[in-house]
């Protein structure tokens, strides 16, 4: 029978051809599970019936993390950051850029942090608003900015990324800027108690800079339970992990990178001059930033201890068991949890100082607080090791190091090279040496 173009029956035909197809195309919805499960999830995935337990911070407990520094060093061999794979010294910057540092790269993708995506969605910066304020008594202009990624392949996870850049109002051209992985306080960053010193976006103004805060939990959620929401559960559709894909460190230290993205384009930032800022988890998310970008001009890096500038071979505060525990284990990739058992800390194919390493030649500053007020879970010692041995890969690339192996007494800066370390009279903050942190970038940003 021949349909005339005016019949009801095409339309009717093409609804019932299209609607299976709809239907069939329909993503399924992401997998829920607590942390608990998908820890044992991927504890199962790689043959791993138990882990070993972690150190306990409290100095009292049967399992108190060692901090008795004759004890803190079972593994004294450090994998070496200029022997190739084949067993090759390298001896020249090119053997580092194109042979060495791949190998190190790949290492730590495939062990420790996990690998990100080739093909990650694209990101599109919106200025949601512009404020003229005052940091202080610096008149600045302040953008508060959503990054929203493309989620059209899988449209039931939403990533925006958070962000606001800070300015001063009267700068004639481009300024450096700090951006710190931290919370968004509308971008002054909150008051400075009464007789306090100046808070350290009122010390970066001082400079005649910019400050930005990139919020990296909006990024990906800082627990088990939220991998696959976030730009981790985008990429996978909202499937679990592969023991090789990368974990919330790797995420936040991608969304830093997509700022960057944004400061390229934005004529009120010197994106050849942006250094990135972080404490604690947030430290480590800072030292893989600067480690994995390469545009990043400057590190600043508090406090990262275990899984950040700190030595893994080190048994000295938190250690390996605590960061693939079911608490901490969505920092890395899966196939960390497998030197909690049966493997250890001696079998990582990579450590710290190679992390250090990956900076170079750009400057690092590596802080932390002292041991009687912020306590020994970071060990300074551990990440004071790891600088002085990345120095061997600075010095090679023309630049210099710690320039000592012992490890100095505290509040004693090491600035004259491009590492930098200080360990500062306070806590679990990096405020107390935003000060000599500045001095040093200075040299770096004039």
């Amino acid at each position: 029978m021949r349909l005339s173009p005016g019949s009801l029956a095409v339309p009717i035909l093409t609804v019932w051809l299209l609607a299976p197809w709809t239907r069939g195309d329909d993503p399924k919805p992401p997998v829920k599970m607590t942390a608990q499960e998908d820890h044992k999830r991927m504890m199962e995935l790689l043959g791993i019936k138990e882990l070993r337990r972690g150190a306990d911070g409290n100095p009292k407990s049967e399992r108190a993390a060692n901090l008795d520094e004759s004890k803190a060093n079972p593994y004294l061999d450090l994998p070496d950051p200029l022997t190739l794979k084949n067993g090759k010294k390298v001896t020249t910057a090119e053997a580092w850029t194109n042979e060495r540092r791949p190998e190190i790269v790949e290492d730590f993708d495939r062990e420790v942090y996990g690998r990100v995506p080739k093909d990650t969605p694209k990101v599109k910066w919106e200025v949601t608003s512009t404020e003229k304020q005052s940091v202080g008594e610096v008149p600045v202009v302040t953008k508060k900015l959503v990054g929203r990624v493309d989620n059209s392949t899988y449209p039931l996870v939403t990533v925006d990324i958070q962000l606001t850049l800070t300015t001063p109002a009267g700068a004639k051209g481009p300024v450096p800027v700090m951006m710190e992985f931290g919370f968004n306080f509308g971008g002054k960053g909150p008051a400075p108690k009464a007789g306090a010193p100046p808070s350290w976006q009122q010390q970066v103004l001082a400079k005649g800079w910019g400050y930005a805060i990139i919020v990296p939990t909006s990024v990906q959620a800082d627990n088990g339970a939220g991998l696959t929401s976030g730009i981790i559960g985008l990429c996978n559709k909202g499937q679990p992990r592969k023991p090789d894909d990368w974990g919330a460190l790797r995420a936040w230290a991608w969304g830093a990178s997509r700022a960057l993205d944004y400061f390229k384009t934005d004529k009120d930032v010197d994106a050849k001059r942006v250094g990135i800022e972080g404490l604690s988890r947030y430290g480590k998310a800072a030292i893989v930033t600067m480690a994995y970008d390469e545009r990043f001009a400057i590190g600043f890096i508090g406090s990262s201890g275990a899984g950040g500038a700190k030595l893994h071979r080190r048994d000295y505060g938190e250690k390996v068991e605590n960061v693939a525990s079911s608490g901490e284990y969505h920092w890395m990739a899966g196939n960390y949890l497998k030197y909690a058992g049966p493997l250890t800390a001696k079998d990582l194919p990579v450590d710290a100082h190679e992390l250090v390493a990956l900076c170079a030649p750009r400057p690092v500053f590596i802080s932390v607080g002292s041991l009687q007020v912020e306590g020994g879970w970071v060990d300074a010692r551990g990440m004071f090791m790891a600088g002085a041995e990345a120095g061997r890969v600075y010095e090679l690339l023309g630049k210099k190091g710690l320039g000592t192996s012992e490890f100095p007494k505290q509040e004693t800066a090491l600035t004259d090279g491009d590492v930098a370390f200080r360990q500062h009279a306070g806590g679990h903050t990096t405020g107390p040496n935003w000060p000599t942190f500045l001095t040093f970038a200075e040299r770096y940003f004039k």
